[in-house]
């Protein structure tokens, strides 16, 4: 196959794109990795959803982490502390989900969370990195460097934390 001079010229200018890219998603020096499912059953049962009890962190509502409508899947929920890589897939066919990494000094207490706004306080809460809003079928990366303690998984979209989409991890 031979390319045209365009053509060429073209792939030479992607080139350093695509490089630094490459270098972003390759392992970082560390073993330590996560894989995070951002995972929904779907638009009905999103709809059908009764919001008179959000499935929150340190609400009555959090035992029905099981049956909520959205959810944070993790491979392993015990890491050592150090670097630690999260790679973040969106498997929703239909939905937008992001996924925000928040220490929890307490699993009894709630998030600092406006209801009218739907969404949990990212500062005060102390939010320490996100994969941003990633499209149904897509994937991020996000390495911290994670300190002995708790931490939380969610996904802080509109509606989504309080329809169960967190789950909690331990680093050790």
């Amino acid at each position: 196959m031979t390319l045209s001079r365009r053509q060429t010229l073209m792939l030479m200018a992607a080139a350093p794109v695509a490089l630094s890219a490459g270098s972003a998603l390759a392992g970082t020096d560390t073993d330590e990795v996560i894989r995070v499912d951002l995972w929904d059953k779907g638009l009905d049962a999103i709809d059908a959803f009764d919001d008179s009890m959000p499935i929150m962190l340190g609400t009555p509502g959090a035992k029905m982490l099981d049956s909520a409508p959205m959810g944070v899947k993790v491979d392993r929920k015990t890491v050592p502390a150090g670097e630690i890589r999260f790679e973040v897939v969106n498997s929703s066919k239909d939905i937008e989900h992001e996924m925000i990494v928040v220490p929890i000094a307490d699993t009894s207490k709630p998030l600092p969370y406006d209801a009218e706004i739907q969404r949990f306080d990212e500062d005060a809460a102390g939010a320490l990195g996100e994969v941003p809003e990633t499209e149904p079928g897509e994937s991020g990366v996000l390495v911290l460097r994670l300190k002995p303690g708790t931490y939380m998984l969610a996904c802080n979209i509109p509606g989504h934390y309080a329809m169960g989409m967190w789950t909690l991890i331990t680093v050790t």
